[in-house]
This record gives C-alpha cells, sequence and structure tokens, in this order.
C-alpha cells in the first residue's frame, strides 16, 4: 500500500495543518492541565490566565491564555482576584503644609529613592486589626510593616523601625493626609537621616495608588478568603504573606514578571 502521498491527503481531503493540530494538541493538553493546576495553587490561587501564560513559558510550554482559561475553567480554578474588595475605613486629615513630591512618579529607577507607606486592616478574633506597609518602588518590595490592633503613629512607628537597610538610603518618604502619618517620632526620625517628606493632595487617592493597588492585593489574595482565629494568627499570616509570597515568589507584572526579591539580590551582586 506504500507511504501517504500528497495525493493521499488530497484524497481524504485533511489539509495538512489540520491533521498536525488533531495529532498533536490532545497530548499536549494532557500534559499541560497538571502544571496549570500546579501553578495555580501554588500561587495560593491568586494567579490568573496571564501570569500562569508566564510560568508556563518559563517550563518550556507555549500555551495561549484562551486555553489556559478553557483548563482553569474545565478544573474549576477561579482566581481570588473574582473576589470584591472591602473598603477602607475613613480617616482624619493630616493638614501639614508639605507638598506632593512624588507627583505620581510611581516608577523609580533606583532603590530606595522613594518608600511609600499606608494602612489597612485585617480581622481577627472579631476585631479590627491593622498593618502598615512600606514599600521601595524601585522593585516594589516591602522593605518594612508594622501590625497592631490600633491604627496610630505608633504602628507607622513600628514599620519604619522594621527596615533593614540603613535609613540615610532613602530619598523620599511619600504617604496620604491620614493623621496617623503626624508625629514627632516620626518627623525626628525622618530629620535624623535626612529622608526628604511628600504628602499626597488632600482627598486625592490617586496621589498614593501604588500603595493603595497593594492594599487591594492584599485583600485579595489573602485576607478576604481567611478567617484569622486571633491577632497572633493574623500577624503570623502577614509575616508569612510578605516575606513568603509577595517579596520572594509572587510575580509582578510591573517589573516585567519579574520578583521583588531577585532584583534585590541583582542589586546586591552588582553593588
Amino acid at each position: 500500500m506504500g507511504y501517504f502521498s500528497t495525493d493521499d491527503d488530497n484524497f481524504l481531503k485533511i489539509p495538512r495543518i489540520t491533521y498536525y493540530y488533531e495529532e498533536k494538541i490532545p497530548s499536549q493538553t494532557d500534559e499541560v492541565t497538571p502544571k496549570v493546576i500546579e501553578i495555580f495553587h501554588t500561587s495560593c490561587q491568586n494567579y490568573g490566565t496571564r501570569k500562569i501564560k508566564v510560568e508556563l513559558q518559563k517550563c518550556g510550554y507555549q500555551i495561549s491564555r484562551r486555553r489556559i482559561g478553557r483548563v482553569m475553567k474545565e478544573e474549576g480554578l477561579v482566581s481570588t482576584y473574582t473576589i470584591a474588595q472591602f473598603k477602607p475605613h475613613g480617616s482624619t486629615c493630616n493638614e501639614s503644609k508639605k507638598k506632593n513630591e512624588l507627583n505620581r512618579e510611581f516608577r523609580q529607577e533606583e532603590a530606595y529613592s522613594v518608600v511609600v507607606s499606608d494602612l489597612t486592616y485585617v480581622r481577627g478574633e472579631n476585631k479590627w486589626h491593622d498593618i502598615c506597609v512600606l514599600v521601595d518602588l524601585y522593585n516594589l518590595e516591602i522593605i518594612g510593616y508594622g501590625t497592631g490592633a490600633r491604627k496610630d503613629a505608633q504602628l507607622v512607628y513600628q514599620g519604619i523601625s522594621s527596615i533593614k537597610v540603613e535609613l540615610n538610603k532613602i530619598m523620599l518618604f511619600h504617604t496620604d493626609r491620614g493623621s496617623e502619618f503626624k508625629n514627632k517620632w516620626i518627623d525626628e526620625a525622618l530629620e535624623t537621616f535626612e529622608i526628604k517628606r511628600s504628602l499626597s493632595m488632600k482627598g486625592c487617592p490617586y496621589d498614593n495608588a501604588c500603595i493603595e493597588s497593594f492594599n487591594a492585593l492584599l485583600k485579595k489574595e489573602e485576607v478576604n478568603h481567611v478567617q484569622y482565629l486571633d491577632y497572633q494568627t493574623a500577624k503570623l499570616a502577614m509575616f508569612q504573606f510578605i516575606e513568603g509570597w509577595y517579596n520572594r515568589k509572587r510575580i509582578h507584572s510591573s517589573l516585567g514578571y519579574q520578583i521583588p526579591q531577585a532584583i534585590e539580590d541583582l542589586i546586591r551582586n552588582t553593588a
């Protein structure tokens, strides 16, 4: 009977491209599906099709987001980003005459040139607890944070005190006008290390959108779908989220799908 020829293909009315598609795709799907499931659960059920595609590419798979979405639908994988976020509490205003020195320049080319900070809340033991985070805009790494039962200046000071790098490396400290950022301890610390101050315009959340974005991320990826038994449980969960996930494993689209810690390691190796 012999081998198939071009005439045989025409006789069967099967375009060559269709033959290869039907032959290869099913076996590839069988191989990719468990990989998609693994990446999804490794990301703590946070990654959607875009980031799963990036992680698959690192493993040598060239898979479209449409196919990844189909696999996720078939396997019942729903990203936590489908959950609506809570609205933050209101805060009294800091009437300081300090200006908005950052001016929404959220992309920085030098480490520690700008550190932004904000507070958000976590519920545990039927009470609200708060967390203050400080983010380096260069690589979006959380370089310091504090947790406590009260949303006040002490919590901000705790966050500043937790920063491991020398504070005089920080050039600009930017926050909104929450009253918790107006305190003698904080002012003296910034003055001692010659850190310039920047405050958002009154009533303008967009001036601090970079850190508000982290707050939303924290709610969507961790807080909204976890019930903390008490303050210590919530505190440990924040540590695990920041140090075990956000800084060291989570890829960021704004960083070219890199990890904050990877960029920090590159700085140290080239220093």
